[in-house]
């Protein structure tokens, strides 16, 4: 709603009415065991310590998974549940009636799921929280993600996991807040071998395949909660466009026989990127289809109603007006890419009617084009590659050779690396780092801390505990003396397991090793095990997004190879309220600073998007180890036929979100991918380039590529050049940014976007926009972003 719109009587009365009713918080776990049940308490334990009268009750996991949980669960007032049985295993119901005339403000339940007993009031434990709302109290639960109707039905399908009991599809989006725990199959399986999750789990739930499916459904689904979450602020903001958070594909294509084509590579991208699809077709007024088309239109519709798409047919007034409402409705339905085949027109045709490709690209803001090219004639259907591994038989009974046994031997002597991950600085990264620490060392594990930042907050510094901090190596810069790791000395003390905090930090001049990240390679090149943090925004391929979404271009970055090495990754989840709480609490940082943080970096709108980016790339992650463990099915689905990506690059500011946006699309369809800068040999390089490319450079080799260099004679040549080097390489997809040009000197003289559009149709082309940013409504009152 507009912010000073006047509210109608009904708003007005509604709104009271919210005010009478208790808020839903619902903690969402991937399988069982997960730890729901320990946080439930946590906060119920928070609420209490500011004053708020809470209770609990029908607390069934309560003895089974954390030896910690019977501490949390004496300090808080327990309100007897009705006790009965089903199937010989002990049910709790809530006792309403006990609940009212106890009236607390907070009742803290397990299991959002439960089915009562015959005789009871309601049916679920469901109806019985809608009615504790509506009396005024407040109520935190607990569920599993396959206890959700609509999610249920795919994990039973891809791992044989069937909930006893579930609730509504839409239940999350009733909630005020809903919270994420994220485990990796790694630390459940650990939990298992150790007992702490008793013999009743079903034995589906003991194989990692299915512990990942589990986690990624969760993942994926709280990353689409929260994107909705994100448009509705970001509508209420005047903001139009899309976020950045999230992909939305719109591939445009007609009643034609490769119609399907465009649909199902659409579709293909869409999934990986977990994104969403809208198909899109424009009809001219009065003509009515031929009995062909009409049978392609149903097929069309039947197609993407099975890949989970939108479809829309528009009228349109004219042909000539077909770009213009492309982008249009690309814009309007928040677009990241629009997917559309490439223009079969001739040169001189081009030349005197245009072609919609060439318009499209004029007209679009903030929004890639992705144009595909028709292979059917010779390899049938296109379908997205996967990079070719040494599988089967000769995978089994292949005999090492000398190289691939050190190979081997190297891999085994590493220790093992584990990463907490989070959207932002205070959500807890550190405090659950240093928590495992103290579990490790009470399993007689020799665990040592060896950098450890605590921002001053008292609840991370008390999770110290017993663990031993090796001291700081002192070095001198100028007349002052700075403080980092000493890797040598952890080194020579040898412990099994060391804790270093901030993954992305940049170490003091005059240290060995330029980031800290190498010192923790160093660590596990030796035989030692870390766990680290680091937070969403310092992954380099994610930088330009980040600055998208926030406006803020952060400094520090770790490269994404150093994140896929680990063995494990966990994302501490928070909600953007309890963010923003913690903020002005001051448990993040000093009071004086909480008005200019939240005002900058920690505005809701971008703690939401930095949540669903962190969601979805936890998700990705999860899905890439699926595939390379091969113990079950991907939710992206098969990769076929071999990709080799090609990006182009210059001098100017978007180059580096085109190595990124390059190697992120290679990472995800296990392709090769090359990097390309064609230097015209009129220009003698100046230093400020020379700069500049060798920059260009490091970034590729950071991201685990290579920027290739040629030198064209003259400027016209350079698209050849481009041309040749690509076909030299098999390339089957160009990725090329946006034209800086203004459009009327486009009309006059092409780039070399066109003329790779018209010699390169061999080829899909990804250009990728030149972001423009959006101009921020005066009334958030927003005071100047500073560099991260």
């Amino acid at each position: 709603m507009p912010p000073y719109q006047r509210k109608t009587p009904e708003e007005i009365l509604a709104s009271i009415s919210r005010l009478h009713k208790g808020r839903l918080k619902i903690i969402i776990g991937s399988v069982a065991g997960s730890g729901k049940t320990y946080h439930l308490l946590q906060e119920g334990q928070l609420l209490k310590q500011q004053g708020i009268d809470v209770v609990i009750c029908a607390l069934t996991s309560a003895t089974r998974t954390d030896r910690n949980l019977p501490e949390l669960v004496s300090e808080l007032e327990h309100v007897p549940s009705i006790r009965w049985q089903r199937d010989d295993k002990e049910q709790q119901d809530l006792p309403l009636e006990t609940l009212l005339a106890r009236n607390p403000e907070v009742v803290l339940v397990d299991g959002l799921a439960h089915r009562n007993r015959m005789c009871a009031r309601f049916k679920t434990r469901l109806e019985d929280i809608q009615y504790l709302l509506e009396h005024g109290i407040s109520i935190i639960t607990t569920i599993n993600v396959y206890e959700l109707e609509g999610e249920d039905g795919v994990i039973f399908k891809m791992t044989g996991i069937r909930a006893e009991e579930t609730v509504p599809a839409d239940t999350l989006e009733w909630a005020d807040e809903v919270r994420l725990i994220d485990v990796s199959p790694e630390t459940m399986l650990s939990r298992m071998e150790e007992g702490l999750l008793g013999s009743s789990l079903h034995p589906a739930m003991r194989l990692r395949g299915n512990l990942a499916v589990l986690r990624e459904v969760a993942l994926c689904l709280m990353a689409e909660g929260v994107h909705e979450t994100l448009e509705k602020h970001r509508e209420a903001l005047g903001l139009s466009g899309p976020s950045g958070a999230a992909e939305r594909i719109v591939v445009s294509t007609q009643y034609h026989f490769n119609g399907s084509l465009y649909v199902r590579r659409g579709q293909q991208i869409a999934k990986r990127l977990h994104g969403e699809l809208a198909v899109v077709t424009f009809l001219l007024p009065g003509r009515s289809l031929p009995q062909e088309q009409q049978t392609i239109k149903r097929s069309m519709q039947k197609l993407v109603a099975k890949v989970g798409g939108e479809f829309e047919e528009l009228s349109l007034a004219h042909a000539r007006k077909l770009p213009a409402a492309l982008v249009e409705y690309a814009t309007r339905h928040h677009a990241t890419r629009i997917v559309m085949g490439h223009s079969k027109k001739k040169a001189w045709q081009e030349r005197w009617q245009g072609s919609i490709v060439n318009q499209v690209l004029r007209k679009i803001r903030n929004i890639d084009v992705f144009v595909m090219t028709d292979r059917a004639e010779h390899e049938g259907e296109r379908i997205l590659p996967v990079k070719s591994r040494l599988g089967g038989q000769e995978a089994l009974f292949h005999r090492l050779n000398s190289r691939e046994m050190e190979e081997q031997a190297q891999r085994m002597r590493r220790g093992t690396f584990k990463i907490y991950i989070g959207a932002a600085p205070g959500v807890g990264k550190t405090y659950k780092m240093l928590q495992e620490g103290n579990i490790l060392q009470r399993k007689g594990v020799d665990v040592v801390i060896g950098w450890l930042e605590t921002h001053g907050r008292k609840e991370t510094a008390e999770q110290v505990g017993d663990l031993t901090i090796v001291p700081r190596a002192a070095i001198p810069y100028g007349a002052v003396q700075l403080e980092e790791m000493d890797t040598a000395a952890l080194i020579a003390r040898r412990p099994e397991v060391v804790l270093v905090d901030e993954l992305a930090h940049t170490n003091v001049p005059g240290s060995s090793l330029k980031k800290r990240y190498e010192d923790i390679l160093l660590l596990l090149e030796n035989g030692i095990s870390v766990i680290s943090t680091v937070n969403v925004q310092h992954v380099e391929s994610l930088n330009d997004a980040v600055e998208q979404l926030t406006g803020v271009r952060v400094r520090e970055t770790v490269p994404d190879a150093i994140l896929q090495m680990a063995s494990g990754i966990e994302l501490i989840d928070v909600t953007p309220q309890m963010l923003a709480q913690r903020m002005r609490d001051g448990k993040i940082y000093k009071l004086e600073k909480v008005e200019q943080a939240l005002g900058s970096f920690f505005k809701i709108g971008n703690l939401i998007a930095l949540r669903e980016l962190a969601l979805r790339e936890i998700a990705d992650d999860v899905d890439e180890r699926l595939e390379s463990w091969k113990r079950g099915p991907s939710l992206r689905g098969p990769w076929r036929k071999r990709e080799v990506i090609f990006v182009c690059v210059d001098l100017g500011d978007q180059a580096e979100r085109l190595i990124r946006r390059g190697f992120r699309i290679a990472h995800r369809l296990k392709a090769e991918w090359h990097v390309h800068y064609v230097h015209s040999s009129k220009t003698q390089q100046t230093e400020a380039q020379q700069k500049r490319l060798h920059a260009l450079r490091q970034l590729c080799e950071r991201l685990g590529g290579q920027l290739a260099v040629s030198v064209a004679d003259k400027r016209k040549e350079i698209s050849g050049i481009l041309l040749q080097k690509m076909n030299a390489l098999q390339a089957t997809q160009l990725i090329i940014g946006q034209s800086r040009r203004p459009p009327w000197q486009m009309l006059v003289r092409k780039t070399i976007v066109h003329d790779l559009l018209r010699s390169a149709r061999h080829l899909d082309m990804l250009i990728v926009a030149k972001w423009e940013t959006e101009p921020v409504p005066p009334i958030l009152g927003t005071s100047p972003v500073e560099d991260v």
